[in-house]
């Protein structure tokens, strides 16, 4: 018979570890922050060990704890793939996708109709977002990250990576009265900006452009200019600058088929690096055959 702590105490470690957060593993597991923490302080009291540094904060795994944590979860994703492997399993069910916004948009869905005629039955549930989901909650079966490096918790590829720099409508370049010849052309234009969810201070913005600009036109000055137009969405700028409205860094993945039909253009040469894209999903996951064939198709479709 093997001697097992309690599954309360298991699913309230793997939860916070997973979160690194008592409160965010409350919110999952539907008890107090409270009760996370009593019943990790059990699991520890079974193990003889901390599992947890609980000062100074963030929270932080111990040696003890990062060697128990992958092991809990991948039991936890293998019992939850028995267990639907067991139920009885409903016929043509959605695949879920989780995309950004930009993406799912500007890239994905104008290429759905291949998907379809590729894999016809097995449909698509699409979930526009740029708030990451928790696949291994079950909220959605894949999730397609934008992010500077692979997720370390699940499984999954890079399907490639995106390059920025300064796009705008050919219109545009046409009324203006000074040709883009120089970076600091682009001053004379109106520039667009829209904001970055994740802060990073090395995204590729206009702030971060025109500092790189500077060391080939001296004639950029150093002030922080104020945007002409600004955004909190992605998207929202790609209209605006497709309508004509200014010149915004835009990603050559997501305006990529803009780019190709002439609908958009590059104003400089210039670019900065982006991020990769990846398609992840949770291991041992039960539809693991429809996930392999849609990430198959992401890689290879046109």
């Amino acid at each position: 018979m093997r001697k097992l702590p309690p599954l309360g105490s298991l699913r309230a470690f793997e939860a916070a570890a997973r979160h690194m957060s008592f409160r965010n593993a409350a919110n999952e597991l539907g008890v107090t922050p409270t009760a996370i923490s009593h019943q990790i302080r059990l699991l520890e009291n079974i193990c003889g060990q901390p599992l947890f540094r609980r000062r100074p904060r963030p929270l932080e795994l111990t040696s003890a704890g990062e060697r128990l944590f992958p092991v809990l979860s991948s039991g936890f994703d293998m019992f939850a793939s028995a267990v639907a492997t067991a139920s009885p399993r409903v016929s043509r069910q959605r695949l879920r996708v989780t995309s950004p916004n930009a993406f799912a948009s500007r890239w994905l869905v104008p290429r759905l109709p291949k998907w379809r005629e590729a894999c016809p039955k097995i449909p698509l549930e699409i979930i526009g977002t740029d708030a990451v989901l928790d696949l291994r909650a079950g909220d959605a079966d894949i999730a397609i990250r934008y992010a500077r490096r692979m997720p370390l918790d699940l499984s999954g590829k890079e399907i490639f990576r995106d390059t920025f720099f300064p796009v705008c409508s050919p219109e545009l370049l046409a009324r203006g009265k000074r040709r883009i010849k120089r970076a600091a052309d682009l001053l004379h234009y109106p520039l667009i900006h829209f904001d970055w969810m994740n802060r990073d201070r090395e995204a590729p913005t206009w702030s971060h452009w025109l500092a790189t600009a500077r060391s080939i036109d001296p004639d950029i000055s150093e002030t922080n200019r104020p945007w002409d137009l600004s955004f909190r969405e992605e998207l929202h700028a790609i209209d605006a600058v497709t309508a004509g409205e200014g010149i915004a860094i835009l990603s050559d993945v997501v305006v990529g088929r803009e780019l190709k039909s002439g609908l958009l253009v590059k104003a400089h040469d210039l670019s900065l690096p982006g991020y990769g894209f990846y398609v992840l999903h949770a291991p041992h996951h039960p539809e693991q055959p429809n996930i392999e064939a849609f990430s198959a198709w992401l890689r290879t479709v046109t």
